[in-house]
């Protein structure tokens, strides 16, 4: 047995101690998507480089570091930031902390309201991971806005607070915006900086009909950390889903997102940013599925590259037979400010439709020497000067984030990161 295998073992087993103590235990549908999900996990194992999908992603790491779930209650109430919005809902070690909320309309812990949900959870679809958070998982959020509603700008903390033992949590969220409902969630994840820990979240999202949904993640897990994130949104027709997801923490870090835009006039955006210092492996994975005529998609996702370290970007856009008049729009870059920096890139456009406006790229460089000198010639320190110009390559991408509270949250994450890595 391979390390990989057997750090899906580590798992399996534990999920054999636990199963009939997780939540919605009684029922049948939770029941049979955690088989499902043990059973996918059980085939396939953790994903290695021999599957195409993680070539450039190696999971060792994560199988080697022998996790632990915790099912106890949350301990002492952990240091919160200030809030930034009126309704903050807290995570701690994946299971929401309602002492430490002020839940908006329409929101719940996903672990009171199983029942509910539990039509809305998604299949796993073959991802091992997916899989393993169907097995595993304690809580998350349930969000479920009725038509018309505006939810404003909803902050959600998830806070890792234990550090003595390497553990792993797997939150599920479920979101569904009924017809014409407005929600922006501002997301931020933090955890202690030599803390070993697995952060496995899984989204499941629905946008129905003229609905917009606005999704503003921070990564900024600790030094040690592992994220494997998945989100998997459908968009019905005239609805958006709009993400921008900033990868600036972690060891090892995957954030996987799947769109299908499944009515006319659904639009998707996929946007982000990594900022990705010496010793970290940051990877952005996307698929989007264009199934349906008249819909646009943008995504743009920059990375920067400091010291030895390693940046993934794989995106790859589906354009059906039916979704004519598609437009798809898809941009990679990559500054690198170190010879031992790496970037790996991948592209992909296929289609079968005739009538579409579709292209993609992608780009890799290092600091213009001419620039340099320029702001070098006009007094400005070294290092501040390259702050200047990564802070420059970084404004097309978070430029489309609008909501004032996401702006500040992207912000405070990207101030000061060249200085810190540079020091």
């Amino acid at each position: 047995m391979n390390a990989v295998t057997g750090g899906a073992g580590g798992f399996l087993s534990r999920f054999e101690g636990l199963r009939d103590r997780l939540p919605g235990a009684s029922l049948e549908r939770v029941r049979a998507l955690r088989e499902a999900g043990a059973a996918t996990l059980r085939a396939k194992g953790l994903p290695g480089r021999r599957v195409e999908e993680w070539r450039y992603t190696d999971l060792a790491p994560v199988a080697q570091a022998h996790f632990t779930e915790a099912l106890t209650a949350v301990g002492e109430s952990p240091a919160l930031p200030a809030a930034r919005a009126p309704n903050r809902i807290v995570f701690v070690d994946g299971r929401l902390a309602e002492h430490l909320s002020q839940l908006p309309p329409h929101a719940a812990p996903l672990a009171a309201r199983l029942e509910a949900a539990q039509e809305l959870l998604a299949e796993d679809g073959g991802l091992p991971l997916v899989g393993l958070n169907a097995m595993m998982f304690e809580d998350g959020l349930f969000l479920d806005l009725p038509e018309g509603a505006d939810a404003g700008t909803v902050e959600v903390l998830n806070l890792a607070a234990h550090g003595e033992r390497p553990i792993a949590f797997h939150p599920r969220h479920v979101i569904r915006l009924a017809p014409g409902a407005k929600l922006t969630i501002v997301e931020t994840s933090t955890g202690p900086a030599g803390a070993a820990y697995l952060h496995n979240p899984v989204y499941d999202i629905r946008v129905a009909e003229g609905a917009s949904f606005t999704h503003v993640r921070v990564q900024r897990e600790g030094r040690a950390a592992f994220q494997l994130s998945t989100i998997r949104a459908r968009v019905a027709a005239g609805g958006t889903y709009d993400n921008f997801t900033l990868n600036a923490g972690g060891r090892l870090v995957r954030n996987e997102i799947h769109v299908v835009l499944e009515g006319p006039k659904a639009a998707a955006h996929m946007n982000g940013a990594q900022l990705v210092a010496d010793g970290q492996h940051a990877d952005t994975t996307t698929f989007l599925d264009h199934a349906a005529p008249d819909c646009p998609s943008r995504q743009t996702v920059k990375t920067v590259l400091a010291g030895k370290s390693r940046g993934v970007f794989q995106g790859k856009i589906l354009v059906r037979q039916a979704a004519q008049r598609t437009d798809g729009y898809q941009m990679n870059q990559a500054l690198l400010l170190s010879e031992e920096a790496e970037i790996d890139a991948k592209p992909q456009l296929e289609i079968y439709a005739d009538d579409v406006k579709c292209s993609h790229g992608a780009t890799v460089g290092a600091l213009d020497p001419e620039q340099l000198f320029y702001l070098r010639a006009r007094g400005i320190p070294a290092e501040e000067a390259r702050a200047i110009l990564v802070q420059a390559f970084l404004t097309e991408a978070v430029e489309g984030v609008t909501d004032p509270i996401a702006q500040a949250a992207l912000e405070e994450a990207v101030s000061g990161w060249w200085e810190r890595e540079a020091a």
